[in-house]
């Protein structure tokens, strides 16, 4: 199987160091998505009214005890085969869901239409 690229968007990125911050060992508990996705996995849930192929998965958060419920949540989405883009992450316990408007917002400014 051929190997996937994974980007990730600019508000991926400034979500992840915010989240750092508090959160130490948070790109330890990525790895796992990572390796997943890097090996043509699609981890989590499809997103059904988005648009496109974007998926939202529930990461366990090591730092604060309470599982995958109250651990990261992480939206990507398929930009090919070949291709993943890791659209954002938050905290479940301090964030609200995003919604498919926000969803599709993140995806085309990625995209370059907005």
């Amino acid at each position: 199987m051929t190997e996937r690229t994974i980007d990730a968007t600019r508000q991926f990125i400034t979500s992840l160091k915010k989240l750092s911050k508090k959160y130490r060992h948070i790109k330890q508990d990525l790895t796992s998505l990572k390796v997943a996705l890097e090996t043509g996995e699609n981890p989590g849930d499809k997103l059904t009214n988005v648009g496109c192929d974007a998926y939202k998965v529930r990461i366990k958060n090591s730092d604060n005890k309470k599982g995958k419920s109250g651990g990261y949540r992480v939206l990507y989405y398929l930009n090919t085969p070949e291709r993943v883009v890791l659209l954002e992450i938050y905290a479940k316990s301090e964030s609200e869901i995003l919604g498919d408007t926000q969803i599709r917002q993140i995806v085309r400014q990625y995209l370059g239409n907005d």
